[in-house]
């Protein structure tokens, strides 16, 4: 039997699993990883739908979640440190002139994107109502990034074709994106932890 059919070639692997990996992605990174998954889908290793529904997935579930948490634990430690920071009564604010508006927005706010679901939870909005506000914007803002990262593919392909890149090159290359994502991770961490610093001052 020949190597390439007992051996999964690059193409397949990140067709298999990239789906996962960008929905893994859209919900505990963001856009890198969103932008990442239009790259993938402009070279033809991930379907551009299944891309845009899995970033909008990940998203979904992951702002879900963190409504849920404040909705069920809004009496609770952590939630209660968050409701101590002036963020918090920045967010309420706006939440309780806009309600609908901020629901939809929160994802494209820099810095907002954790505490906005909890406080959101915190507060008297129904279940029903960010659930499907949340749907649609998380399909939106999935959609937008997968599309720019479609559009840079188009550079990277033409850079591609130039270099030719073998497999350990392509691996090479991953996980210099995955070290990328994490420090950008780390620095928005150090970014948040220092904000709450400055708050409690």
């Amino acid at each position: 039997m020949a190597d390439g059919s007992r051996v999964l070639s690059i193409e397949a692997i990140v067709a298999r699993f990239g789906v996962v990996a960008i929905a893994l992605g859209a919900g505990l990174e963001g856009e890198t990883a969103v932008v990442t998954g239009g790259i993938l889908a402009h070279q033809g290793l991930v379907a551009w739908p299944a891309a845009v529904l899995a970033a909008a997935i990940g998203s979904f579930i992951a702002d879900q979640i963190f409504f849920t948490i404040g909705r069920r634990a809004r009496d609770g430690r952590w939630v209660g440190k968050l409701r101590k920071r002036r963020v918090y009564a920045r967010v309420m604010g706006m939440m309780e002139r806009y309600p609908v508006g901020f629901i939809f927005a929160f994802r494209f706010l820099y810095g907002l994107r954790t505490i906005s679901p909890v406080a959101i939870g915190t507060s008297e909005v129904p279940t029903r109502l960010f659930v499907a506000v949340n749907a649609v914007s998380a399909a939106c803002w999935a959609s937008i990034f997968i599309g720019i990262g479609y559009l840079f593919g188009e550079a990277f392909q033409e850079l591609a074709a130039r270099w030719r890149p073998s497999l350990p090159h392509i691996l090479m290359a991953a996980a210099l994106v995955m070290v990328a994502a994490a420090i950008g991770w780390g620095l928005r961490m150090m970014w948040q932890r220092h904000k709450e610093s400055s708050d409690r001052a």
